[in-house]
């Protein structure tokens, strides 16, 4: 018979754990639930911008800082064997010395909280693709990860439950999860706006999509994107929206452009080739100059018909 220590159930060795997951997963996939595990590649937990971004806010409560390393310990191992997201709510299931059942309530973001990240987000995203693969420039990354002001959630924001006897409310099955959120936010960044219930296309309304030509007096002749400036001119056109006077100098360096096109020096070997040819051409006039020369005195002067004969086997 199992003894138990202060109300806690006996140590579970990870391969008993394992294969108790396992035959959790087959009998709830027989039943007919789509079951979403936790599946970590080597010792990595996250490795986008989103995941490690959700694990970094998590680490930064000092709160939670005891029970965190034995969750990283059952995230790895496979232990998480089921974690759905939804609106303000994260369920899941974790193989410890039982199944245990973990339900995590996140308030929504306040509306003015949200309204203001829109705000200084404006004109610094230019795609729903940019924003989900965690594409753009500092700034946005500092206004969106905020510790305070942010997306991410504060504890007083978290409510923790979980099915264990573990009296504490950051228990290492609840810590499992809370990483296995981050691991989700790799491949479905978009869970992290449906679990704090704000709509992340208000993101791009406000920033306004950018297309691929910036806007031109001439409408007959479009000017080049700052995508074709990067290329252009060698620069990282992400690095220079925190900079006003680089992009004070690019906008100029477009209105230059057609004028410079105009102005280019004809390329070295053209202007070799275009040497060749005139000397080509200046050959074969000399040619006929001293061929019309010969016949006009051919019959006149022998002498003067072979001078003008030399001239031309020398010129030749």
């Amino acid at each position: 018979m199992a003894r138990y220590y202060e109300g806690f159930p006996p140590y579970v060795s990870v391969a008993k754990r394992k294969a108790q997951a396992a035959r959790k997963i087959t009998d709830l996939k027989k039943k007919g639930n789509a079951v979403q595990p936790v599946t970590i590649d080597g010792r990595t937990i996250t490795k986008t911008f989103w995941g490690k971004a959700w694990c970094t806010h998590l680490e930064s409560y000092s709160d939670y800082a005891n029970r965190l390393p034995r969750g990283r310990t059952y995230v790895r191992n496979g232990s998480v064997i089921d974690l759905q997201i939804s609106s303000g709510e994260i369920k899941a299931l974790v193989s410890g010395s039982a199944i245990y059942k973990i339900n995590i309530s996140i308030s929504s973001v306040k509306p003015e909280q949200w309204k203001k990240i829109v705000t200084e987000c404006a004109g610094k995203i230019d795609s729903l693709i940019e924003l989900l693969q965690g594409r753009f420039s500092k700034g946005v990354m500092e206004i969106i990860t905020h510790p305070d002001k942010g997306l991410f959630p504060q504890p007083k924001e978290i409510k923790l439950d979980c099915s264990c006897p573990d009296w504490a409310d950051m228990c290492k099955h609840v810590a499992a999860v809370l990483y296995g959120v981050g691991a989700r936010l790799d491949n479905h960044p978009e869970d992290l706006f449906l679990l704090r219930q704000a709509d992340h296309s208000e993101l791009i309304t406000q920033a306004g999509k950018a297309s691929s030509f910036v806007p031109s007096t001439d409408t007959t002749t479009p000017t080049l994107a700052d995508s074709d400036l990067s290329a252009l001119f060698g620069i990282d056109m992400d690095e220079t929206t925190t900079k006003p006077a680089v992009r004070k100098k690019l906008a100029g360096a477009k209105k230059r452009l057609p004028a410079v096109t105009k102005k280019l020096p004809i390329p070295k070997k053209k202007m070799a080739t275009k040497k060749l040819v005139k000397k080509s051409v200046k050959k074969v006039e000399t040619k006929k100059a001293i061929k019309k020369s010969i016949k006009k005195i051919s019959t006149k002067k022998p002498a003067a018909k072979k001078a003008a004969t030399r001239r031309m086997k020398k010129s030749a």
